[in-house]
C-alpha cells in the first residue's frame, strides 16, 4: 500500500478522517522538534506529553503498546517562520487513574508516531509516574559528642519518594553549605561529614529532605564539641623541705593547657608529685692537731698553730671556735725587759713552786681515771647492743630459787593462765586493748584485772642480794567468766568468719601459721535512717549517715578486711601497709552523702617523719595514689588520730593507708606477746614470741592462731616503738632456772632484719624457744623475754607460768559482750539522736554575715582542715557530725559537743546563742549530766 492509503487505513481504525490536503516533502522522514518528556503525576493534576514534527502528515500518540484515541489528540498546524514549512504539534493529558490502573512489566510509558511522504519517524518513550515522598526517614541523623579536630559524621537517610528525595542540612535553621567551607562536606550519600570539629560547629543540626511534592525534617541532632583538659608544664621542684637528712620535694601542675570545656574529661595523673630528697647537712670545721711548739725567741716566747681542716668545714658548716695560734713565755716569766734571760734572779717563793707542782699531779691523776671509766662504759655498751647469748643470772645463785605463790579466788581472763601472774618489777598497771569497742553504751574497753595479790621472788633478784618483793593489786568484783556474757561458744562461726593469714612467715625454730584463709567481714541492710558495720576485734568500722540512701530502697551493704598478702604495691624499702586492706560496696549503690570508714593503723603519726597517702584499687586491680594525708582534696577526706584514720568516702571500692618514711627518725608501733605451751612431749615446753603491727586486725591473726593451737598468753602484750633506721631486731631470753630447764643451744638469742619487720605488712613475725624440764616434778618456769632493738627501744616480758599438765578450757581473748555486734541499724547505731542533728544541721548550714557557721563547728570540733571538701557538700554540718561520730565511736564523748555548741553561742548571735544553749542543753540531757558538774 502507498503511503497516502496506510493513513487512511489509520484514519479509519481510529475513528477520524484525515485532513484533505497533506503536505508533500518527497524524500524527506518526519524530524521531531520536541520529544515527549518523563512526566510525574503530583496528586490528582494530569500530566500533558507534546509532540512537535515537521514535516509530517499526521502525529498519533503510542501508550503501554497501544494506540491512543483519535479524541484525545489535541493538534494543530504552522508555518515555520525560519524554514518555510508546516510544523505539526500534537499534546496528549494523562490522568493518575490511568497511570494506578496500569499494571504491566514496566512503568507507564508513552511515545508519538509521525508520518510523511517517505515513511515514519518514532519519538523517545516518556514514562509517567505518580510522584509521592513518605514521611519517616528511614534514618534519622543522631547526636555526638565529639572530641575537638576529631571527625563529625552524621548520617542521613530521606524518606521513599518518587522522585528521589534531594537532602539538605540545617544548622541551627540555617543552611549549611559546603561550597563556603571547606571543612565541610555534604555531598557523599546524603551524610553531613565534618572533617575537623571546631568549637563553633556545635549545634543542633537537622536534615532536611524535599521532591516536587513535599518537604520533609528529621529530628534534630545535638552536636557537642568538648575540650579535654590538659596537663601545664611542672613547676620547679620546691626547695627540699627539711635542711638536713632526707625528706620530701614537690612540684605541681594544673589542668588549664587547656582547661576542660563543654563536659570534656578532666585531666588523669596527680596534680602533684612528691619525690625523696637528701639535702647535704652542714659539716661544721673541727681543729687539727697543734703544731709542735717554735724555738724560743729572744723575746723569751714560742709559738704553735693549729688549722680549721679536721674536717674542713662544708655546706654551711661553722669555722672552728676558737684561736688559730697561740703564744707562751717559755722561760716561766723569767725575763728581763730587754729580752735578755735572768739566770741569776731568785725565785720568790719556792713554796708556790711546790704548791703548783702538787696540784698538776692530783689533775693528772683524775684526768686519767675519767677516761679509763669511760672507756669501760664504751666497751660495756657496745657489748650490750651486739652481744649474743645472755648468761642467766641464776647460775651465779647456785641454782634455782623457789617461788612463793599466793592464790588467788579468780583469775584474769585476759591472761589464759590466770593463777600465775605477771613479773609486776617490770610494768604496772595495764589494760591493753584486745577487744575493739563498736557498742553505743558507755562501757569501759576492757574487764579489769581480778583481785591478784602476788608476791614473787626471782633468782635474778636473790643473786643480787635484793630483799624487797614486788606486790600487784587490782580491782576486785568481777568473777570469773570462760566467755563473755551473752557470747555462745559458737562465736566463730557467727557473721564474722575466722581469719587467715599470710604463708610463710618468718618463723626460726618453730612452726607456721596455717589459720583457714576465709575472708573477715560484715554485712547490713540499711536504708534512710543510716546505720554502722564493725568488723568485731579489728579497729575497723562503717559508718552510713543519715540521709545517705534513698527512702524507698533499702540497699545491703558489706564490709570486708583482705585476709590474704596484700596486692598493695609499695615501693621496696620505702613504702609499707600501716593498717589492713579495707573494701566496703557494692560497687552499684549510690549514695546522696559520704560515708565514714575507720581504720585502725600502726604508724607514730608525724607529718616531718612520714608521707601517709590513702590508695585505692581501680577496675584492673591496680592500685592508685588518692590523696596525701597532709594535702587537701575535694574528692575524699583523711582525719588521722593517734591509732586510727578516719575516711570520708563517697566512692565504694578497696582502700588502704600506706606509709613512707621520710626520715630515720619515722616510727611504727609493734605489739610484743609472748605464748607457751606444752610440747611433743610431756617433758617438753614450747615459748612463742609474736612482734606484730600494733592494729587489732593484725592482733587477732595471732590470737586466732594460737586458740586453734591451746597456746596460753603468759604475758600482757607490750608496744614496742621500732623506728625506721635499718637496725633489727633481737629476740632473746634471759634467766631461765639452768637447773631445772635446758634449752636448745644457739637459740637464747634470735634476730629479725630490719626489712622483715618494717615491711611485715600487717603480718606477724614469730620465733620459738624449745625448752626441756629434768624432771617431771617441775611444775613453775620463769624466765624474761627481751625483744629489742639494736640501738632503739627494749620492752621486757617477763613470764610466770606453771607447766603442770591439765586439760584447760579453750578461753577467748575477748571479754566484752559487745565483741559480736557486727550491724547497727537506724537512731541506736548513732551517739547524736536524730532530732538534735537535725536541728544542729538546719542552724550551722545557714549563713550569716559573719561567714557560713559550719565553718565555726568545724574548729570548735578539732576538724578546721581541709575546708574545701566540706564547702562542696549539701550540707557541711552533717558530714562534720558524721566525722565526729566516727571519730568518738569508742567514748561517745557527747559532753565535749556540748562544750563546743555552748563556746559557739557564746561569740554569735543572740538568736542563735538560744539555739544552741538549748541544744547543748538537749545534747547533755541526752546522756544525763556531764562528770564535772
Amino acid at each position: 500500500l502507498s503511503i497516502n492509503q496506510s493513513v487512511i487505513l489509520f484514519a479509519g481504525a481510529t475513528g477520524d478522517i484525515l485532513p484533505d490536503s497533506l503536505p508533500s516533502v518527497p524524500g524527506t522522514l518526519p524530524h521531531f522538534m520536541k520529544e515527549p518528556e518523563d512526566a510525574y503525576i503530583i496528586k490528582s493534576n494530569p500530566i500533558k506529553l507534546l509532540c512537535r514534527a515537521v514535516p509530517a502528515l499526521q502525529i498519533f500518540f503510542k501508550c503501554n503498546g497501544e494506540w491512543v484515541h483519535q479524541n484525545e489528540h489535541v493538534s494543530r498546524e504552522y508555518m515555520d517562520q525560519n524554514t518555510g514549512l508546516k510544523v505539526r504539534e500534537v499534546l496528549i493529558n494523562v490522568s493518575r487513574q490511568q497511570v494506578e490502573d496500569f499494571h504491566g512489566p514496566e512503568d507507564y510509558w508513552c511515545l508519538c508516531v509521525a508520518w510523511s511522504h517517505l515513511g515514519t519517524s518514532k519519538s523517545r518513550k516518556a514514562t509517567v509516574h505518580i510522584a509521592y515522598l513518605r514521611k519517616n526517614f528511614e534514618q534519622d541523623p543522631q547526636g555526638k559528642e565529639v572530641p575537638i579536630k576529631g571527625m563529625i559524621v552524621l548520617h542521613c537517610r530521606p524518606p521513599e519518594g518518587v522522585p528521589a528525595a534531594e537532602v539538605e542540612w540545617l544548622k541551627n535553621e540555617e543552611l549549611v553549605s559546603s561550597l563556603t567551607d571547606d571543612n565541610i562536606d555534604t555531598r557523599a550519600d546524603h551524610n553531613l561529614i565534618i572533617n575537623e570539629a571546631r568549637l563553633s560547629d556545635s549545634g543542633n543540626y537537622t536534615c532536611l529532605a524535599s521532591n516536587i511534592v513535599a518537604k520533609r525534617r528529621s529530628s534534630t541532632a545535638t552536636v557537642v564539641v568538648f575540650v579535654n583538659g590538659g596537663w601545664s608544664l611542672w613547676t620547679e621542684w620546691s626547695l627540699c623541705n627539711v635542711p638536713c637528712g632526707r625528706g620530701v620535694q614537690k612540684r605541681s601542675r594544673t589542668c588549664t593547657n587547656p582547661a576542660p570545656l563543654n563536659g570534656g574529661a578532666f585531666c588523669e595523673g596527680m596534680s602533684v608529685q612528691k619525690i625523696t630528697c637528701n639535702a647535704l647537712c652542714p659539716i661544721d670545721g673541727g681543729w687539727e692537731e697543734w703544731s709542735a711548739w717554735t724555738l724560743c725567741s729572744v723575746q723569751c716566747e714560742r709559738q704553735r698553730r693549729r688549722e680549721c681542716n679536721d674536717p674542713p668545714p662544708r655546706h654551711r658548716g661553722k669555722m672552728c671556735d676558737g684561736p688559730s695560734d697561740t703564744t707562751e713565755n717559755c722561760t716561766g716569766g723569767m725575763c728581763t725587759q730587754n729580752g735578755k734571760l735572768l739566770h741569776d734572779v731568785k725565785p720568790q717563793s719556792m713554796d708556790g713552786s711546790n704548791d703548783v707542782a702538787l696540784y698538776s699531779g692530783l689533775g693528772a691523776g683524775i684526768i686519767a681515771v675519767t677516761v679509763l671509766v669511760v672507756a669501760v662504759m664504751l666497751y660495756r655498751k657496745n657489748q650490750s647492743d651486739y652481744g649474743v647469748d645472755v648468761i642467766d643470772s641464776s647460775a651465779l645463785t647456785g641454782g634455782f630459787q623457789s617461788f612463793n605463790f599466793k592464790t588467788t579466788r579468780q583469775g584474769n581472763p585476759l591472761l589464759l593462765n590466770s593463777s600465775l601472774q605477771p613479773d609486776l618489777t617490770v610494768g604496772g598497771t595495764y589494760t591493753s586493748p584486745i577487744c575493739f569497742q563498736d557498742s553505743i553504751d558507755n562501757k569501759e574497753l576492757f574487764d579489769p584485772l581480778p583481785d591478784i595479790k602476788v608476791k614473787v621472788q626471782s633468782s635474778f633478784m636473790v643473786s643480787l642480794g635484793v630483799a624487797d618483793r614486788a606486790e600487784y593489786h587490782a580491782a576486785k568484783g568481777h568473777p570469773p567468766e570462760t566467755f563473755p556474757r551473752g557470747l555462745n561458744r559458737d562465736y566463730s562461726n557467727s557473721t564474722v568468719e575466722r581469719r587467715s593469714t599470710k604463708k610463710g612467715l618468718l618463723t626460726p625454730n618453730g612452726p607456721h601459721l596455717n589459720p583457714n584463709k576465709d575472708q573477715l567481714g560484715t554485712t547490713g541492710v540499711f536504708g534512710h535512717l543510716g546505720g554502722r558495720l564493725v568488723v568485731p576485734n579489728t579497729g575497723v568500722s562503717l559508718l552510713v549517715p543519715h540521709g545517705a540512701i534513698a527512702e524507698d530502697p533499702s540497699s545491703e551493704m558489706f564490709m570486708v578486711i583482705n585476709q590474704g598478702e596484700s596486692s598493695v604495691q609499695t615501693e621496696e624499702g620505702f613504702e609499707i601497709l600501716l593498717g589492713p586492706e579495707v573494701t566496703y560496696g557494692p560497687p552499684s549503690i549510690d549514695l546522696s552523702r559520704p560515708v565514714a570508714m575507720t581504720i585502725a593503723h600502726c604508724a607514730e603519726v608525724d607529718a616531718d617523719n612520714w608521707n601517709v597517702q590513702l590508695k585505692r584499687k581501680t577496675q584492673d586491680n591496680k592500685w592508685e595514689e588518692v590523696m596525701s594525708v597532709e594535702d587537701e582534696s575535694t574528692s575524699c577526706y583523711c582525719l588521722m588520730d593517734s591509732s586510727s584514720c578516719h575516711l570520708l568516702l563517697d566512692q565504694p571500692g578497696s582502700y588502704a593507708l600506706v606509709g613512707e618514711p621520710l626520715t630515720q627518725a619515722a616510727v611504727k608501733r609493734l605489739k610484743l606477746a609472748v605464748f607457751g605451751s606444752m610440747g611433743s612431749t610431756p617433758m617438753d615446753y614450747s615459748l612463742r614470741v609474736y612482734c606484730v603491727d600494733d592494729t587489732p586486725h593484725a592482733f587477732q591473726g595471732v590470737v586466732a592462731t594460737e586458740t586453734c593451737r591451746g597456746g596460753q598468753l603468759l604475758e600482757e602484750p607490750k608496744i614496742l616503738p621500732f623506728r625506721g633506721n635499718t637496725f633489727s631486731l633481737q629476740v632473746s631470753i634471759q634467766d631461765v632456772p639452768q637447773f631445772l630447764w635446758n634449752i636448745k643451744p644457739f637459740t637464747t638469742c634470735q634476730e629479725f632484719s630490719f626489712s622483715q619487720v618494717w615491711c611485715s605488712n600487717q603480718q606477724p613475725l614469730h620465733c620459738a624457744f624449745s625448752l626441756e624440764r629434768y624432771s617431771p616434778t617441775t611444775t613453775q618456769f620463769s624466765c624474761k623475754i627481751s625483744v629489742k632493738q639494736v640501738k632503739g627501744h627494749e620492752q621486757i616480758l617477763q613470764v610466770y607460768t606453771s607447766v603442770a599438765e591439765s586439760k584447760k578450757e579453750s578461753v577467748l581473748f575477748f571479754m566484752q559482750t559487745d565483741c559480736t555486734v557486727t550491724s547497727q541499724t537506724g537512731p541506736k547505731a548513732f551517739k547524736i539522736p536524730l532530732s538534735i542533728h537535725q536541728r544542729i544541721c538546719a542552724t550551722f548550714d545557714t549563713a550569716n554575715t559573719k561567714g557560713k557557721d559550719w565553718q565555726l563547728l568545724a574548729q570548735k570540733l578539732h576538724l578546721d582542715r581541709n575546708l574545701l571538701y566540706f564547702a562542696k557538700q549539701q550540707s557541711p554540718s552533717a558530714v562534720i557530725l558524721s566525722l565526729w561520730e566516727a571519730r568518738h565511736q569508742d567514748t561517745g564523748d557527747l559532753d565535749s559537743l556540748a562544750s563546743a555548741l555552748e563556746e559557739i553561742g557564746k561569740i554569735q548571735s543572740k538568736s542563735t546563742a538560744d539555739h544552741l544553749s538549748l541544744f547543748s542543753y538537749s545534747v547533755v540531757q541526752d546522756i544525763g549530766d556531764p562528770p564535772h558538774c
